[in-house]
């Protein structure tokens, strides 16, 4: 994983600007400080922050083919590089280093944006053609690497993060409301729309193309399932199936010429990818997690339990509520974006935890409840599409208490919220969105404390149609668990787990995660699964428990799914929580940003302290949470935005210029 920054002139060519193409690397070196690279001639410049996992020596970047006329920055892996190499050295490509990059760049010449069809991987790649003045950026299938992009003053710019693109001073920074909007809908933006006007996000299984003055985007994958289902193929088939696409993704995962780790939460999704390395590679097991001082969201005993069953040399960080707030605005500087819970700021101390034991690389288990069917809102969309037949049925909605019997209300009161929550929408079983309504009812409580000159910016946007754009033409006769699975794929997990939560919090501290669930040969082997052995009656990812009993105890085979959460408002009402708490969300603070009415985020503030130690609903959570980032994220990049200090020139290991020499 590396972090890549450039820029390409739209009409004609211009003297390089050097000075910012360094600044752009300097604010990201974070990503990659083990190197830096660069590229320049007077059509495009094309930076590098590289993190050495394969190929050390001789894989630095940007690189090139044979004639120097092809020229790519890469943030990522290409699993599968070491099967692809020989193919093109047989069609008369000459190799000169070892690297995964240098496999892209042949391939490219080869087969054009073909190539990427051929790439088992994650990444974010950017390639300059000289010859036809071309410059091709390219996402991997499920969004695990992020790239975003900006045209101001005839350049088009792109980067790894936001921030690199912003040390251009003459580009503007200004918050887009419509942008907010999507985030308290959906907890994300639907791309290319950002939390940033004028700044766009390429699509998970997208490529653009800027040539001649222009930006031309297109797809070339995307999640796709079948109206029917073999239904007369046995369990015990379709697992061994699964099970054997699992031991190759985390066998190919593990290609790394540094040590490789892995995250160990005490649930099945890492449970699995951990019993995976052990009894099906040589490699030896190092694993990290994460204990919370709260114990209503600790999993430690079962981590502590699976370390032990698999014989790993286990590494655990402890998280109470000051190390969250503590962390909470880094997160935001590298998240990028408003978040509506903390879950991302104890995995930002984790990723911290494997650096200081010297590990760039963890596997983990991101990406299996969304195609194996894991999420609580997958069992609901079942339950409230049986009770939709019969809306006022009696006994259907008492399906709902089996999902939580935990709920900390009395049996009356819970028969009460859950049929009340639960039942908004009902009549909208239609509609693309239908097994979302309860999530978007309760997110979209946040607007609610947007002041009137936001409200009438955003105007009559419809934040909640924007992931109904191009779904696929048979997305209406799929099953109800499917539509559901495709729209958690689209938006929550390249725009939330595996940003906020995966690459943004992991990349802080200069770590690569590698997601075996998420090897598109998974992804699509899933989603011809019926749904039937996804969720079995309400047994969640019925069929990964199948493939992997031989491996895992029955204790965390049949153990009672937890969702990984953290504490919200009470981590930042606690009367040692850090000053900037009181200070950004004082009255006077959110009247100069004016987003937000300082009245009724005042009187939230006043509730989540009278109710710290109560339940607190989600809805207050959220909007305290969703407040408190936006007050962080204008803050930083709005306010008072640092442009860093020059890399030196001697820092970079490749410079080119127009007379073909490195320098």
């Amino acid at each position: 994983m590396c972090g890549i920054v450039g820029y390409f002139q739209l009409n004609g060519e211009a003297k390089p600007d050097r000075q910012l193409l360094m600044r752009m690397t300097q604010i990201i070196r974070h990503r990659g400080p083990d190197e830096f690279g660069a590229y320049f001639d007077r059509k495009c410049t094309l930076g590098q922050a590289r993190l050495s996992i394969i190929d050390l020596n001789t894989g630095s970047q940007p690189l090139c083919n044979e004639d120097r006329s092809i020229w790519i920055t890469f943030n990522g892996e290409i699993f599968n590089y070491v099967e692809l190499r020989p193919q093109l050295e047989k069609l008369g490509h000459v190799f000169r280093t070892r690297s995964d990059t240098e496999v892209i760049v042949h391939a490219y010449e080869q087969w054009g944006r073909n190539c990427l069809s051929f790439f088992n991987g994650q990444f974010a790649l950017a390639i300059y053609d000289r010859k036809n003045q071309t410059l091709f950026i390219a996402r991997d299938r499920l969004g695990i690497r992020p790239v975003f992009y900006a045209i101001h003053n005839g350049r088009f710019y792109f980067a790894s993060e936001i921030k690199a693109i912003f040390c251009d001073p003459s580009i503007p920074r200004k918050i887009d409301f419509k942008g907010l909007d999507e985030i308290f809908t959906w907890w994300t933006t639907a791309p290319p729309r950002t939390a940033f006007e004028n700044i766009s996000e390429l699509e998970a299984g997208a490529f653009l193309e800027v040539k001649d003055g222009k930006v031309a985007t297109g797809r070339y994958w995307q999640m796709d399932f079948p109206e029917t289902f073999d239904r007369k193929r046995s369990v015990d088939s379709w697992a061994e199936e699964l099970h054997a696409l699992l031991v190759d993704s985390v066998r190919l995962r593990l290609r790394a010429d540094v040590p490789v780790g892995g995250y160990l939460s005490g649930g099945l999704d890492s449970s699995a990818t951990t019993a995976l390395i052990k009894n099906f590679t040589s490699t030896p097991i190092e694993t990290f997690s994460i204990a919370f001082q709260d114990k209503a969201y600790d999993e430690s005993e079962y981590q502590s339990r699976m370390a032990a069953y698999l014989g790993t040399n286990h590494h655990q960080i402890t998280c109470g509520y000051y190390e969250i707030a503590d962390s909470f605005p880094d997160v935001i500087w590298h998240a990028e974006r408003p978040i509506v819970r903390t879950a991302p700021a104890p995995l930002y101390m984790l990723s911290g935890l494997v650096k200081q034991n010297n590990f760039k690389v963890v596997l983990t288990g991101e990406g299996s409840d969304e195609v194996l069917g894991g999420y609580d809102i997958f069992k609901e969309v079942l339950i409230r599409t049986f009770w939709a037949k019969n809306p006022e049925s009696k006994w259907r909605p008492l399906l709902l208490k089996r999902l939580y019997p935990t709920l900390p209300l009395s049996a009356a009161r819970a028969r009460f919220y859950l049929e009340t929550f639960y039942k908004a929408g009902l009549s909208q079983i239609d509609t693309y969105f239908f097994s979302h309504i309860p999530r978007i009812n309760t997110t979209m409580k946040i607007k609610e404390f947007f002041t009137d000159e936001v409200k009438a910016a955003i105007g009559g946007y419809d934040s909640i149609a924007v992931f109904g754009r191009n779904l696929p033409d048979n997305f209406s006769r799929w099953h109800h668990l499917i539509r559901a699975q495709y729209l958690e794929a689209k938006s929550l997990l390249a725009g939330y787990l595996l940003s906020s939560q995966g690459d943004r919090v992991s990349a802080a501290n200069s770590i690569e995660g590698r997601f075996p669930f998420l090897d598109h040969r998974v992804v699509e082997f899933a989603a011809g699964v019926p749904p039937l052995l996804k969720i079995f009656g309400l047994n969640e990812k019925f069929l990964l428990k199948r493939a992997m009993r031989k491996e895992l105890p029955p204790e965390i085979l049949k153990r009672v799914k937890q969702p990984y959460m953290a504490p919200d408002s009470n981590s930042f009402v606690q009367p040692d929580s850090p000053e900037y708490v009181a200070e950004i969300l004082s009255e006077d603070s959110l009247g100069k940003t004016g987003i937000f009415r300082p009245s009724a985020v005042s009187r939230l503030r006043e509730k989540c302290r009278k109710l710290s130690h109560a339940h607190l609903s989600f809805k207050d959570n959220m909007s305290f949470i969703g407040i408190l980032s936006t007050q962080l994220l204008h803050r930083r990049f709005i306010d008072v935005f640092t442009q860093p200090e020059t890399l030196s020139r001697n820092a970079f290991t490749v410079w080119h210029d127009n007379s073909g020499t490195d320098r």
